[in-house]
């Protein structure tokens, strides 16, 4: 059974002769029920401020659960991001290394042309000093002829 300050304020003694002095019972009782009274407010406040700080803790906890989910999925999405860029950048590179083949091959493929060009030109150019050459002693030799012939007939004039 729980004593309660009413309990205690209300509680009457039996008196005896020769008994306990009525009046210093009676204040020592108020005095316990003040104190009884002051403990239960106080026990009640304690109880309270322990609610609100389970209720805190819990908000906390709460907090600390998000928190740690935020911070594992931050961290997988880095790892993602990570990955990622790593296959971005392979990816990247050995686009660059085709494009560079393409380029190294093209400039192959025109510095064959242009060897091939520059044979089929001296070819063009031997070909050509010949029929000039060839052209020039048929004028040779038709300048020659016509030299034996004016020695074949005289001036006549």
């Amino acid at each position: 059974m729980r004593i309660t300050p009413l309990d205690i304020q209300q509680k009457q003694f039996a008196t005896r002769f020769r008994g306990f002095d009525m009046e210093e019972v009676d204040s020592f009782l108020e005095l316990i029920r003040e104190e009884m009274e002051e403990l239960l407010r106080e026990n009640a406040n304690l109880r309270e401020e322990a609610r609100r700080f389970e209720k805190q803790l819990k908000e906390y906890k709460n907090i600390e659960v998000t928190l740690r989910d935020t911070l594992v999925k931050t961290q997988e999405m880095v790892e993602e991001y990570k990955s990622t860029a790593i296959k971005d950048a392979e990816l990247i590179k050995k686009e660059a290394e085709l494009k560079a083949d393409e380029i190294v091959k093209g400039a192959q493929e025109r510095v064959v042309k242009i060897h091939e060009d520059i044979t089929d030109l001296k070819g063009i150019r031997r070909h050509f000093k010949e029929e000039v050459r060839r052209l020039i002693e048929s004028h040779l030799g038709m300048l020659e002829f016509d030299k034996e012939r004016e020695k074949e007939i005289p001036d006549e004039v």
